[in-house]
């Protein structure tokens, strides 16, 4: 089965790559303000389906996968850092504490949608002022939802996770496969 990916992601691509999940990228525009009173699970739910949605339309009868990461903490969204100042008071916010990696996954063929949403708990070591600044020097923060890459550097301040890995990447590939497993059975 080859899936359309609605996402310019490179470590989405390389988790699909490495499952073994043929695909092809297609980059989508869509508004990610959160709206009013909207809750994180409902707000990466509500992104994942308009950006599967949007790229649904462009190719018809293609089977569109989408998803999107917001790093959770005190129910505040953690997007991506503007800038190093950020990105350090992210890295603070989590400092010796738990939070919530929230990916929303959509799957979407001519007006037939799969959804789901995958939570997975994160908790980070307490981080000294000296390690948030050579963390953020890196430059690793640039680009990632909370600030932080668990699969790169910040590998070293991570203490424990519960739940799925791959998502805390940015794609929990075991419900990527299970819903694209019931996308086809119900097509049968």
């Amino acid at each position: 089965m080859r899936v359309l990916l609605a996402s310019q992601s490179p470590r989405r691509a390389d988790l699909l790559r490495a499952a073994g999940i043929a695909f092809e990228i297609v980059g989508v525009e869509v508004d990610e303000r959160r709206l009013d009173d909207e809750s994180p699970a409902s707000y990466v739910l509500r992104v994942a389906r308009t950006k599967a949605e949007v790229a649904a339309c462009r190719k018809s009868g293609t089977l569109v996968l989408a998803a999107d990461t917001a790093v959770v903490v005190d129910g505040l969204i953690l997007g991506k850092p503007a800038d190093e100042a950020d990105a350090a008071r992210m890295l603070e916010m989590l400092s010796g504490r738990t939070h919530l990696v929230m990916t929303g996954v959509a799957l979407c063929r001519d007006g037939r949608a799969l959804t789901e949403v995958v939570s997975t708990a994160v908790r980070f070591l307490r981080l000294g002022d000296a390690e948030i600044a050579w963390y953020v020097a890196t430059g690793e923060p640039r680009g990632k939802a909370g600030g932080y890459a668990i699969q790169g550097l910040a590998s070293r301040f991570i203490d424990w996770i519960e739940g799925s890995y791959s998502n805390v990447v940015g794609l929990p590939v075991a419900k990527v496969y299970q819903l694209l497993k019931e996308f086809e059975d119900k097509a049968l």
